[in-house]
């Protein structure tokens, strides 16, 4: 007697996030056993989703959309989707699709459910009212949908959160840190010896990323006559409502201080070429580009807030320092420009780091440890 294979249904919002942070386990799913197929809104990752012999299934789902009649369009487009498939698992992916995907499961009758919250987002980072007026609703759909499936954290501080606030209970909850990182695509390789050290912050150019307080920082290391490139890679992001106008960044760049590069799609020699990787976040979930500086072997500069300590650990990888503040980052940068030896140390434990905790096969099993858990 031959059983089918049982069927998963990714829900993401963008066809490049899911390249991006879901594609390997995807394709590891799909050599398990599973029939896989991705729900996301196509823009120029279509192709390459495919390729990797997985189901495409375009939908309209926007993230910056805040149109009531649209949101429910868009809840019933998902439900239609899940009553068509008949998917076995369906793993939703950042907020939106959590939120709308446990409400469609909730209407299709779907039986397993895997909610993963990269982080707590937008609305639960920023002190704008918009987001400070969404946060009560958001949190009480969270305990009305959450409380079937499984859900998957990436930090303990979002774990806490989401257990004091009594929005799901231990036993619901799975800690899997991050997508992992490909460590051969991200090989270790000695720091450049050029001058002046080059800095990075790779992020989308987010104001809740920290980029004003890099400006800053590099303003401030400039007029003391630290010499240092500071480089800013990401695109804009233009869906979220932190988004850096395009006008400031342009600005920034012409003054000098930094150097915007806009959307790499060479991250890994862009690490190579760097000697310091950056990212004074507000919060994270767990940051790829964080997991991806430290497999390089690059010494990190980072806030000490969720997502950001889980990989750079002070004073052994990285050095951690506040949120939102441009000097004690200046402070922290400058010590780490005037000392190549310390980076250098820095580096080699963060690759080591990555290696045992971080890889995307060690990642890849826990995620799929927890589909057959749910098979079972």
């Amino acid at each position: 007697m031959q059983f089918a294979a049982p069927k998963l249904l990714f829900l993401v919002t963008e066809d490049w996030y899911f390249c991006s942070h879901r594609l390997p386990l995807a394709c590891a799913a799909r050599d398990a056993g599973f029939e896989v197929a991705v729900a996301c809104r196509v823009r120029e990752h279509g192709e390459r989703i495919l390729a990797a012999g997985l189901k495409l299934i375009p939908i309209q789902l926007q993230r910056s959309s805040h149109n009531p009649w649209r949101e429910l369009a868009a809840i019933g487009e998902i439900a239609a989707i899940y009553r068509r498939e008949r998917p076995t698992l369906v793993h939703h992916v950042a907020l939106k699709p959590v939120l709308y995907g446990s409400l469609a499961a909730k209407i299709a009758g779907i039986p397993g459910v895997i909610n993963a919250l990269a982080g707590m987002g937008y609305v639960f980072t920023s002190s704008k009212i918009p987001a400070r007026l969404l946060r009560p609703f958001v949190t009480l759909a969270f305990r009305l949908l959450l409380g079937r499936g499984r859900i998957i954290l990436q930090n303990p501080d979002d774990r806490a959160a989401l257990l004091n606030s009594g929005v799901a209970k231990a036993a619901q909850i799975s800690l899997i840190r991050g997508s992992g990182v490909d460590t051969r695509h991200f090989a270790f390789s000695a720091e450049p010896d050029h001058q002046p050290p080059v800095i990075v912050l790779p992020a989308r150019m987010l104001g809740d990323k920290g980029v004003g307080e890099f400006v800053a920082a590099a303003q401030a290391l400039k007029a003391r006559g630290i010499a240092a490139r500071f480089l800013l890679i990401g695109e804009r992001d233009p869906d979220n409502p932190a988004a850096i106008p395009v006008a400031q960044l342009e600005e920034w760049h012409a003054s000098g201080i930094v150097e915007w590069l806009g959307r790499r799609n060479d991250m890994e020699q862009q690490l190579a070429q760097a000697n310091i990787v950056c990212l004074p976040s507000y919060r994270e979930g767990l940051p790829k580009a964080l997991l991806e500086a430290a497999a390089c072997g690059r010494a990190i500069v980072a806030t000490d807030v969720p997502g950001c300590r889980e990989i750079v650990r002070d004073e052994y990888n990285g050095l951690l320092v506040p949120a939102r503040n441009a000097e004690a980052l200046a402070n922290a940068l400058r010590r780490l420009i005037e000392n190549p030896d310390q980076r250098r140390e820095f580096g080699r434990r963060g690759r080591e780091m990555v290696e045992q905790e971080f890889s995307v096969e060690k990642i890849t099993a826990e995620t799929l440890a927890l589909y057959r858990e749910l098979l079972a």
